[in-house]
């Protein structure tokens, strides 16, 4: 397995991760495409990317790839998170860990029917931060209060380690989310608006980041 990460430099010697999985479920006799699990966060981070390019940041902008989020067998003990967990354990050796400001994790975003869960294991400050620039922005509708669960992603192990993170993931992929992890995950169910809500979302939070005095 292998994690991708750019590294784009700004000034203040703190870090802003964005990230997200480019992995894809696998199971003997599912023909599994996974447009939106894991295509719309490996092609949100590669505009992303074409975006932060074009401008100069106070804080570091650093987007990552994660590989080995899915299970190989069943999502239970370690045998999922794979990429994450083995950064994290990296970065926590070498130091890179406090110099992080916060970590925004994407997963599941493109959805034509974008519903993001209010996940009650992401740091509170930062997932409140999030969902008060959408309300800003116009976009409450998609990120609503009403769906509350704590989500096992690729941001857990940086809570656990002490960063603050923030899932954003749409657990309402078609009805009962029956598309997750089926055929059904096709580019069809997908929209382009989807994709620029999120992104903008994304973009503002930055900006309100590189306002904060503190790194926690």
């Amino acid at each position: 397995m292998t994690n991708i990460i750019a590294k784009f430099q700004g000034s203040s010697g703190r870090v802003v991760v964005v990230s997200g999985h480019y992995d894809t479920y696998s199971r003997s006799g599912l023909k599994f495409v996974g447009a939106n699990d894991a295509g719309s966060s490996t092609g949100f981070l590669l505009e992303l990317a074409r975006t932060l390019g074009r401008t100069s940041h106070r804080d570091s902008i650093w987007l990552i790839w994660f590989d080995g989020e899915e299970s190989l067998i069943q999502w239970a003990d370690n045998d999922h998170t794979y990429g994450s967990r083995r950064l994290v354990a990296k970065w926590k050796a070498d130091g890179t860990l406090s110099s992080i400001l916060a970590l925004i994790n994407v997963d599941m975003i493109g959805d034509a029917g974008l519903s993001l869960v209010y996940d009650s294991a992401s740091t509170p400050w930062l997932r409140e931060l999030v969902w008060a620039v959408a309300g800003r922005l116009g976009y409450a509708a998609q990120f609503s209060r009403n769906f509350t669960m704590d989500v096992g992603d690729d941001h857990y192990p940086f809570l656990e380690a002490g960063v603050a993170a923030v899932d954003l993931i749409d657990l309402d992929y078609g009805p009962g989310n029956s598309y997750w992890h089926t055929e059904r995950d096709t580019e069809d169910k997908l929209s382009a608006r989807s994709f620029e809500i999120v992104g903008q979302v994304v973009l503002e939070t930055l900006r309100a980041l590189e306002q904060r005095s503190s790194p926690r």
